[in-house]
């Protein structure tokens, strides 16, 4: 029997796996991954961003824990001497915006500087000065975190996975397909191979997975995959030093390599999985909202793209975390984050570690982010998030 059972080996379900195990107390730790190669997986093919500029403060809090352990992860997720790979660029996290964005970002900026975020509020001068290349037609300024940046988020991944391993975690390598409960626990999860596997906790870590797993239980949540779309495009002229920019029109870039990684959310895109790649939306809505904010993309070449998911939390999309209330107080949830899961992915780990170890928050109180906001309809929308 499995004291805890993880299922999804992603990022989400390895960072918890590693702080379980790293704390010593936990028993038996297996995680269930349908995918060893991480094929479909989310993380491998996210931006791969890391920032600070929230307006709620358990995601300030959140992302500054994490900055900190991706900038020692080297080192921290070595295995038998070899460093874990993880290239983070400190290269900034820039949100240019219209005169009513900055409003918005003014109010924001006043949490995180009282909570020691580093983020600073550009106007138009300093904008133009240190970004030549953006255009500022409809612009007022732009907030920028000059610590954030973004990492090779499969690196990132396998260093939480080996360290975890080296600690003593089980992965094993099939898919859930149905939950054993009786009134008030489950039982076992039932896998495709036809393994059935007891468990004292089992813990949802399923990412866009998550909403079809908590189905299996009988639980309700608000969450469903989202694709987004990422294109790796080449310009005749690089930027120079560039950081990691959300447009308010919600397109994004990046610099990766020899060119350049973009995107952007479709808001009429249809819920569930949806791994081709729509060339069309590239070519009609991202393309010329990239090349208005920034001249030197009206030629470009794009060389590859792939798909992704979120786990789109439709509540408020932010994450949800901790048991069942109501329900089966042995069964947990780590789902919901819409696109933030990389950056908080080792705050959650350590804090579900705490709930599973200590049945409360220790470091970081994410109370408000428990199931129990979705019984009581109570969302935590964040503002100036594009």
């Amino acid at each position: 029997m499995d004291d805890i059972l993880i299922i999804g080996g992603g990022i989400i379900g390895s960072s918890i796996a590693y702080h379980l195990a790293r704390d010593g107390r936990a028993g038996r730790i297996t995680v269930i991954e349908r995918d060893a190669t991480y094929a479909e997986a989310s993380t491998p093919r996210s931006l791969g961003g890391i920032r600070q500029q929230f307006s709620l403060p358990e995601n300030v809090l959140m992302s500054q824990y994490g900055l900190g352990v991706y900038l020692n992860f080297a080192e921290t997720m070595a295995v038998d001497g070899e460093p874990a790979a993880v290239d983070f660029r400190q290269a900034g996290y820039l949100f240019p915006a219209g005169a009513d964005g900055m409003a918005v970002f003014r109010a924001n900026h006043r949490l995180q500087s009282d909570l020691g975020a580093a983020v600073e509020m550009l106007d138009l001068e300093a904008l133009a000065a240190r970004f030549p290349w953006l255009s500022l037609d409809g612009l007022a300024g732009g907030a920028f975190g000059p610590e954030d940046g973004w990492l090779d988020p499969h690196g990132a991944l396998q260093g939480f996975r080996r360290k975890a391993r080296a600690l003593g975690v089980s992965y094993v390598e099939d898919e859930v397909v149905a939950i054993d409960r009786n009134a008030s626990r489950i039982e076992a999860v039932r896998l495709k191979s036809g393994d059935r596997r007891p468990a004292g906790q089992v813990v949802n870590a399923a990412g866009a997975w998550s909403g079809l797993v908590a189905t299996m239980a009988g639980m309700a949540l608000p969450i469903v995959p989202s694709r987004r779309q990422v294109f790796f495009v080449e310009i005749r002229e690089a930027l120079g030093d560039a950081p990691l920019m959300i447009d308010g029109s919600g397109v994004y870039f990046r610099p990766e390599g020899r060119g350049y990684l973009t995107g952007m959310s479709n808001p009429n895109e249809p819920e569930g999985f949806h791994f081709e790649v729509d060339h069309d939306y590239f070519t009609n809505d991202i393309w010329p909202r990239l090349a208005a904010r920034v001249p030197a993309f009206e030629a470009l070449k794009v060389s590859r793209s792939w798909a992704c998911h979120y786990d789109l939390n439709g509540l408020d999309g932010n994450l949800i975390i901790g048991p069942w209330v109501g329900g089966c107080e042995n069964f947990h949830v780590a789902c919901g984050f819409s696109g933030h899961g990389l950056q908080q992915a080792p705050a959650v780990g350590r804090a579900m570690a705490e709930l599973l170890l200590d049945n409360r928050f220790l470091t970081i109180d994410l109370s408000r982010m428990t199931y129990q906001r979705v019984i009581d309809d109570e969302p935590l929308i964040e503002t100036g998030i594009y």
